[in-house]
């Protein structure tokens, strides 16, 4: 077991035009990792919405994303674990989808700044802030 799960939220300071946190998000993605579907999604709708971003960047963005961190798929077993999750930890349920599909692809980290630093889940998955506290 190991290897790292990126959160969305971390990837995207890429796009932010906060220095400390895009370095450090570079420096997260330059070492490798894995991220789900979900996780594309999410960068979609928040660079279109939020942002503004056009199709034509947001499309560049994710192609880039997709070439630096392996891809899971979402299916009915992520969703079933992800609701277990939830349950469990009382996490809401798309941070809870994120671990489960951190659960499935075998990481035992999760770097995210949303979900409680220091939180194990299931004694093999550590949640952890690369940020600290911002």
């Amino acid at each position: 077991m190991g290897g790292r799960f990126v959160d969305t939220n971390v990837l995207l300071y890429l796009a932010s035009g906060d220095a400390r946190k895009a370095d450090l998000a570079e420096a997260i993605v330059a070492q490798g990792g894995t991220i789900s579907v979900q996780i594309l999604n999410e960068i979609a709708n928040v660079l279109r919405r939020k942002m503004q971003m056009s199709w034509s960047d947001t499309r560049l963005f994710l192609d880039m994303i997709q070439a630096l961190l392996t891809v899971e798929p979402v299916t009915a077993a992520t969703h079933a674990k992800g609701l277990a999750v939830s349950e469990r930890y009382g996490l809401s349920i798309y941070d809870a989808m994120v671990v489960a599909a951190a659960l499935i692809a075998d990481c035992d980290t999760l770097v995210s700044e949303d979900i409680r630093d220091g939180l194990v889940i299931d004694d093999r998955l550590r949640i952890v802030n690369p940020f600290g506290q911002s």
